[in-house]
Order: structure tokens, then sequence, then C-alpha cells
């Protein structure tokens, strides 16, 4: 992989997903703050629930955490170019980390249409997979940065081909993370071996590292040690392979059939 750059990275928190019940301009900014009161100095909002409550919510979020947290929102391609545009604009000024899959992945051409219009970074990828779709991605200039999920892009030496393409295009790269501790291992491994984003600054900007931290009963269970940050820090896991132990007794427990 090259070596190791960095033995720890600062997470963001995922979560802010609406609930079945509850005003959501209520319980978003709650949970929010709650995170920043864990230590995480950055978290995602879900948005695509329609352009005028996303922006609602969205400035709820803000004003719940501060002007010195990090914001991001993801929409799961949930818009069309035309109106991932609009809420686009409405949210500029809350200060947006990235706009996360704004359209259908498919959709190049719509990613650099946002990508024009908007003054917030726009961020993709996670349903994207090996070089050689990437590769149209960077020589397009589609994303600001890209997010190819380690277990799903191509594993490791996969991934780290992706990074070194990115680099080369001048492209930001956070992994997508998602699902299990073994997940979270594998993306902690590459992110060991990145880049900096802007490696001749005198402040370069690091890889962020994605933390769900919605319920997931498997996510930690299956490891013996589990992945857990400390105000917002993770470190990375140093034991041999992806630096992790399998429970193999929760295995059992959680086998299907």
């Amino acid at each position: 992989m090259g070596g190791p750059v960095r033995t720890e990275v600062q997470a963001y928190a995922t979560g802010l997903y609406r609930r079945r019940s509850g005003d959501p301009m209520q319980y978003l900014p709650e949970e929010a703050a709650g995170y920043v009161a864990e230590g995480f100095r950055a978290v995602k909002l879900k948005v695509g629930f329609g352009i005028a409550e996303d922006a609602a919510v969205t400035r709820a979020v803000r004003e719940a955490i501060g002007p010195d947290i990090g914001l991001m929102v993801d929409a799961n391609h949930a818009y069309d170019a035309v109106a991932a545009i609009k809420l686009g604009r409405l949210i500029e000024s809350f200060d947006i980390g990235w706009f996360e899959e704004p359209v259908p992945p498919e959709d190049l051409a719509g990613h650099k249409a946002v990508k024009a219009a908007l003054t917030i970074p726009v961020a993709s990828g996670e349903c994207e997979f090996t070089r050689f779709g990437f590769r149209e991605v960077l020589v397009q200039g589609a994303m600001d940065i890209i997010q190819p999920d380690t277990c799903s892009a191509g594993g490791l030496s996969e991934c780290k081909k992706i990074a070194d393409m990115a680099a080369a295009f001048g492209v930001r790269y956070n992994p997508h993370c998602w699902g299990t501790g073994i997940g979270l291992a594998a993306a902690l491994q590459l992110m060991g071996v990145l880049p900096t984003h802007t490696p001749t600054s005198l402040a370069p900007a690091q890889p962020i590292f994605e933390f769900d931290r919605t319920e997931h009963p498997i996510r930690q269970a299956i490891l013996q040690e589990p992945i857990e940050h400390f105000r917002g820090i993770v470190r990375i896991p140093t034991g041999p392979g992806l630096g992790i132990e399998i429970d193999r007794d929760a295995l059992t427990r959680f086998k299907a059939g």
C-alpha cells in the first residue's frame, strides 16, 4: 500500500435520517447537536425530501451546531440537476462541506451541471466501481470529491489505484463507508495511505472518515475490539491484515437460517 502517512483520522457522524414520527425540524437539530457534544467536528444530513423542507432542515441543523462544525448534505440521488441546483442555491450560505449524490450516479452530465452551478463541492461515487468506472468520472471532471466504497469498488488494491488516479486529476478522495466493522477497518486501512487533499498547503486538508452513528446491531458486535471514536477521532487499527479480529461466536449468533 506504500506505507502509512497517518495513524488516525477525523471522523464525521453520518445519521440525521427521517423518522416515522415526530417533527424533523426538532429531532434532527437535536440529534446533530448530540453528535457535536460527543466530539464530532462534522455531521452529514440526509436530504431529498423536497426542496423547501430540505432547505429549512439544513438551516435548522446549521443553527443547532453553530458555524464552526462541518455540515455536509446527502441526497442519495433524489433529484435531477434542475432541482439539485435549486436546493444547492438555497443552502449555499450555510457553508456546506459537500453535496453528496445530488443526481443519479449514471448522470455524469447532471453532476457536471450541478458542479458548475454551485460553490458547494459535489461528492459522489459510492455506486461506481473499479478504476475503469472512475476513469470516465475523472476525465469528465464530474465531481469535486469521489467516494468509492472500499468493500465494493474493487477492494484495497483497486481503491488505491483509484486514489492515485484521483490525485493525478486533482480530485479529492473520501471513502464511502457503510456496513459492518470489517468495512470500517478496510476503509481505515486505505485512509492510512491516502495523500492529503492539498499536499503543498501549509495547512493541508486531510481525508475524513465516514462513521455511521445509526442503530446497527451487527456492525461492532462481530469485532472482538469494536472500532470507536474519541472526540471524533478514530485510530487506524495496527494489527495484522485489516487490524481486527472477528468474534466467531457473534457470527454464530447472527447466522441466518
